[in-house]
């Protein structure tokens, strides 16, 4: 019996190692993927916001309609808008990319009477284009969730043993963001109209971005040329500042002899 006892123990003891070596292991796994993760959806995140951030600022809107002379462009179409109304219809995207409405439906007054703005196949158009800005808002929210609560227990780890971990990932992420926006910004500048067709081409199934009405009037070539312009600047922006806390963080740690 005692030859039996020791043989199970031992078996006891092996089985408990292997088992901890298991979960070490699938600990270390989790943690990889987690980080992984995180560094991903930093550019992710960004990006996202610069874009959130451009859709909900009528003054994007209106700058770039002063700047392309958009009201001249109407009237030479035989829609004749003032710059208040101009205003309103800044106003009334943004109000129509955070509604529930399928489509949108804006007006502006000729002789005293409505006239709509957009013809039918815009207003498919811009459906289309509302799904891809609600995904935009999904994507956004997902990310800073995921980052928020990442950094967050990272910060609070027991003695802190992530936090190094955290300012590398924020490196890691900040350089993989500036890089995917430095290789975006040379192929826009090489051939603008060829990314901007391929985009077109991947995000939607009919050709109505292309219809004609006061759809592309409003919204001439420059003002995307602007808006990607300014998607690239912000989310650049964004991961330098997140990737310079970062590297002040281990630079500091460095100098007092940690990580």
């Amino acid at each position: 019996m005692p030859g039996v006892n020791r043989l199970l123990f031992s078996l006891y003891d092996d089985y408990r190692s292997m088992s901890l070596t298991v979960y070490n292991l699938s600990m270390k796994i989790l943690a990889f993927i987690a980080r992984v993760f995180f560094i991903v959806s930093l550019p992710l995140f960004a990006f996202t916001a610069g874009i959130t951030t451009a859709a909900n600022t009528r003054s994007f809107y209106t700058v770039r309609f002063e700047r392309y002379d958009v009201k001249q462009s109407l009237a030479d179409n035989g829609l004749t808008v003032t710059d208040h109304q101009l205003q309103d219809i800044a106003t009334g995207f943004i109000r129509y990319f955070r509604s529930g409405e399928e489509y949108i439906q804006l007006t502006v007054l000729q002789n005293g009477q409505p006239v709509p703005v957009f013809n039918e196949e815009e207003q498919i158009h811009f459906k289309d284009v509302k799904g891809l800005v609600v995904l935009n808002y999904r994507v956004l929210g997902f990310t800073l969730l995921y980052c928020l609560l990442y950094a967050v227990t990272a910060v609070w780890w027991p003695k802190g043993k992530r936090r190094v971990s955290l300012a590398k990932d924020l490196v890691v992420g900040g350089g993989l963001t500036l890089g995917l926006m430095l290789i975006m910004g040379i192929a826009f500048t090489i051939n603008f109209n060829g990314m901007w067709l391929l985009f077109h081409e991947l995000s939607f199934s009919n050709l109505f971005w292309s219809a004609s009405g006061n759809m592309l009037l409003l919204f001439p070539e420059g003002f995307w040329v602007d808006a990607v312009r300014y998607c690239a600047i912000f989310t650049a922006a964004t991961a330098a500042v997140l990737g310079a806390i970062g590297w002040g963080y281990i630079r500091m740690k460095r100098n007092q002899g940690i990580g």
